[in-house]
C-alpha cells in the first residue's frame, strides 16, 4: 500500500511523526519527522504537502495522499 508515496507506506510516515503535538503546520510536521530520523524521501513528501494547519494524524495522511 504505497500509493504514490515513493515506496513509503503511510505507517512508515506516521512512525516518524510519533509524539508530534497537534495542531501543527506543514513546517512543524516536516521538522518533527526530521528530528525523528526520517530519510530524505519522507521529508520530500512532507514538504510537498499542501500548506496549512494539520489538526491530527488523519489530516497529515490526507495531505500526504495529495502528493503525487
Amino acid at each position: 500500500m504505497t500509493r504514490g508515496l515513493g515506496g513509503h507506506s503511510p505507517a512508515n510516515i506516521s512512525h516518524h511523526l510519533k509524539g508530534i503535538d497537534f495542531p501543527a503546520d506543514k513546517a512543524d510536521v516536516a521538522q518533527h519527522a526530521k528530528k525523528q530520523g526520517a530519510d530524505k524521501d519522507i521529508l520530500d513528501i512532507l514538504e510537498k504537502m499542501p500548506d496549512g494547519r494539520y489538526e491530527n494524524m488523519a489530516d497529515v495522511m490526507k495531505g500526504v495522499g495529495k502528493v503525487e
